[in-house]
């Protein structure tokens, strides 16, 4: 079995992790995976995605190979990614991909018979994002149904956004979009929502939604998505968070970010009760940890 899209895993699966991510939150399960290999292949650069899955292996006894930026490998010969990753397969027990092109993972998922886990590919989708996004909504506000979601920024490029905006539209909650209209969230998702019959409406400030929302979801705007650095220039700084717009928030509401973050949101609100990024982040251990035990098998 590999995780390439959110989609592939019903609420009954989603939760089922949720629940081993708890687990292993709770009690760390040493080295059930010793003896396996993941081969860590970032054709993009990251740091949390990258570094929370290597440690999740390496906590659950395992070993990482790979690379953290394609400078290195064959590609740069002119190697296809079809034949670099039947290579990798050989080598490994796991793979975890990022790659700048959408449908990437799949691409790799199709050329080994090893699990493949997709770490972002392109503006497509981030599915181990959205699992320990849930993950950290769940923690944070005690459930997953009955509540109010606001995301903010780049929903366009997004593909955190993206990935969370499918898996949500398997529970009870009403979301509220806020970007500027060259970054709004795509027709596709809207019709989704529209299908599941999953709330939302579009707005054009913070101000407007968050008296109202449990959850408000920043996001930076995705510079390198861009050909026009004029166009990025105009929207940057459009939506910036503040301890002043908080003044206005309901007192259960926790910021979430998938970062990196830029200036989207104030230092000041770090120091608030508010702020669950840094939380958000350090969940992203345990849920890869859960995934890479489910997708291996514990021993």
């Amino acid at each position: 079995m590999s995780l390439i899209s959110i989609k592939e895993l019903s609420k009954e699966q989603i939760l089922t992790i949720l629940a081993k991510a708890l687990e292993m939150k709770q009690k760390p399960p040493g080295p059930i995976l010793q003896g396996r290999v993941m081969a860590s292949c970032f054709f993009e650069p990251s740091t949390r995605t990258r570094l929370s899955f290597e440690s999740a292996m390496k906590r659950l006894g395992g070993e990482v190979i790979g690379f953290s930026d394609d400078t290195a490998i064959a590609t740069q010969k002119g190697e296809s990614l079809h034949d670099t990753m039947k290579v990798i397969g050989h080598y490994c027990d796991i793979v975890v991909i990022r790659h700048p092109l959408e449908g990437s993972a799949r691409g790799a998922s199709e050329a080994t018979d090893k699990p493949v886990i997709n770490a972002g590919d392109g503006a497509n989708e981030h599915p181990t994002q959205t699992l320990l996004d849930l993950f950290t909504i769940q923690e944070c506000q005690g459930k997953l149904d009955a509540l109010h979601l606001a995301f903010v920024g780049d929903l366009l490029h997004g593909r955190t956004v993206h990935s969370l905006v499918y898996a949500l539209k398997q529970f009870d909650v009403r979301l509220y979009f806020v970007s500027p209209p060259s970054l709004s969230i795509p027709d596709s998702l809207c019709d989704e929502l529209k299908k599941a019959g999953v709330p939302f409406s579009f707005h054009h400030s913070v101000d407007e939604v968050v008296g109202k929302c449990d959850i408000l979801y920043m996001t930076r705007v995705q510079k390198e998505r861009f050909a026009d650095l004029e166009a990025y220039a105009r929207v940057k700084d459009q939506f910036i968070l503040t301890t002043e717009t908080l003044k206005r928030a309901k007192k259960n509401l926790k910021v979430l970010h998938p970062l990196p973050r830029v200036n989207e949101i104030a230092r000041e609100v770090d120091e608030t009760d508010y702020a669950h990024y840094f939380a958000q982040a350090e969940n992203g251990l345990y849920v890869r940890q859960a995934l890479l035990s489910k997708l291996l098998g514990e021993s």
